[in-house]
């Protein structure tokens, strides 16, 4: 019986009701012990998704209750739009040469990909790959599966051409960022191999976000360290956490508790780390009063002290500032060689 093909020739916006009770709801209160950390891995068969697959090597290795879903999509011409289900055989008579080879590539890398995580202690039934063709945009299948499968992230390979010319030229990786709000991503920027987690924190519900991500994403690892960094210069533009917010999203016992504190602006994000099982051994503060913007001072600090990854949240009101949309925009076009999770 021959195999049946989608060829999806345009992108529909999936927004679930489910995902969006658990950016308010699941933050503080996740049942760890229990739930699978699913990552979906968007792979292009490129040095780029190899930076992916090392970083993830060394975030996960020997980790259990995670599942990396590795997913690569292939772009073709070969279907008209509107032609809906296609048989197989129909299907390959139709590709182009090319379409064909880069097809064949994306399935030799998924098993290539597959055994170097395996190599490195990430065991092969916590992956699965995914290459799928389609004659629509390769952004819009990656934000479809990532929003269906309710994905805890989406990691994106940056490639290395200047990051402003990235911005303004446009790819997959930027409309990624851009598009996908409700999945936390994950860009990677070149080779990444420090275990070490630099985490802004500025007293917004934003940052504390953030930091309740990073506590479920590590769980279990014997590895991490995480700083928690404050400068002066991300008050700059911080406005009022107000009291809802606080409430909304951790419970009014919880923000009275940790949120009225001296030292809440690092008090609250440990709190948050603790709570999953983080160790306080391995969580530091951060302060400095040097410079004027924040987005370089993040991205300095980053440099000086061999960080691997910078963890960030974003703000709500980021998606009507322009090009530049804030503080997180601003870092990710300036890093270099980092790994950065953009959460909101």
């Amino acid at each position: 019986m021959a195999l049946i093909f989608k060829i999806t020739t345009e992108f529909q916006s999936i927004r679930t009701n489910q995902k969006v009770e658990l950016l308010t709801e699941d933050f503080i209160k996740r049942n760890t012990d229990t739930m699978e950390r699913k990552i979906l891995v968007a792979t292009d068969t490129s040095v780029y998704s190899t930076n992916e697959i090392n970083y993830l090597a060394r975030l996960f290795t020997d980790l259990e209750d995670i599942h990396l879903d590795l997913f690569c999509v292939v772009h073709t011409s070969a279907m008209a739009a509107g032609s809906g289900w296609v048989d197989e055989l129909d299907l390959m008579a139709a590709i182009s040469p090319e379409t064909r080879k880069r097809l064949n590539q994306a399935n030799h890398y998924m098993k290539e990909a597959v055994s170097q995580l395996g190599r490195r202690g990430v065991a092969p039934e916590r992956i699965s790959t995914d290459v799928k063709l389609t004659g629509g945009s390769i952004h819009g299948e990656i934000i479809h599966k990532a929003r269906k499968g309710l994905y805890d992230a989406l990691v994106i390979g940056r490639r290395g051409i200047g990051k402003l010319e990235e911005f303004i030229m446009g790819s997959v990786s930027t409309s990624l960022l851009e598009k996908c709000h409700d999945v936390p991503r994950w860009i990677i920027d070149g080779h990444v191999d420090s275990r070490k987690f630099l985490v802004p924190v500025d007293g917004s519900p934003y940052a504390l976000k953030a930091v309740d991500h990073l506590a479920f994403i590590l769980k279990g690892n014997p590895y991490a360290e995480v700083t928690l960094f404050n400068s002066e210069a991300m008050f700059a533009n911080q406005g009022a956490t107000t009291t809802k917010q606080c409430h909304t999203i951790w419970g009014k016992d919880w923000c009275d508790l940790h949120m009225n504190r001296e030292d809440s602006l690092f008090h609250a994000p440990e709190q948050i780390l603790i709570e999953q099982g983080f160790p306080l051994e391995r969580i530091y503060r951060l302060t400095t009063n040097k410079g004027l913007y924040p987005s370089r001072q993040i991205v300095r600090q980053a440099l000086i002290d061999d960080f691997g990854t910078i963890v960030m949240g974003r703000r709500g009101e980021d998606s009507i500032k322009g090009m530049f949309k804030g503080v997180s925009s601003q870092v990710i076009a300036m890093a270099v060689d980092v790994a950065i999770w953009v959460v909101g």
